[in-house]
């Protein structure tokens, strides 16, 4: 699965692009906890070009925001497609988590 990392002066933003699920989960979680390891603590996830996420990516992003909320930062979700939103509203997690519908929008929670 394609990853790009992008920073700007609030925040580093992560293009997901395709699908998260149990054969990728683990790499995409050692990927973005790289940057946080190197510093980066408050991001932003673009799913924007993401055509599916499962339970196990679900859990990459709670593990994600928990991290970043323990280093002092935060996370905001940006640019989800409609069937991607529905997965995150029946788990229950865009009660918890920052969810805006662009990218611009998502920087500006910073």
């Amino acid at each position: 699965m394609p990853i790009t990392t992008e920073t700007t002066d609030r925040a580093h933003i992560v293009t997901l692009q395709g699908q998260i699920n149990s054969a990728n989960a683990a790499a995409i979680e050692a990927d973005v906890l790289a940057l946080v390891d190197g510093g980066a603590i408050n991001l932003v996830l673009d799913f924007s070009a993401l055509d599916y996420i499962s339970s196990a990516g679900l859990r990459v992003v709670l593990v994600l925001a928990k991290r970043l909320k323990a280093e002092g930062g935060q996370l905001v979700l940006c640019g989800m497609q409609p069937h991607v939103r529905e997965v995150f509203d029946i788990s229950g997690f865009l009660a918890i988590l920052n969810v805006e519908p662009t990218r611009a929008e998502a920087l500006a929670r910073f």
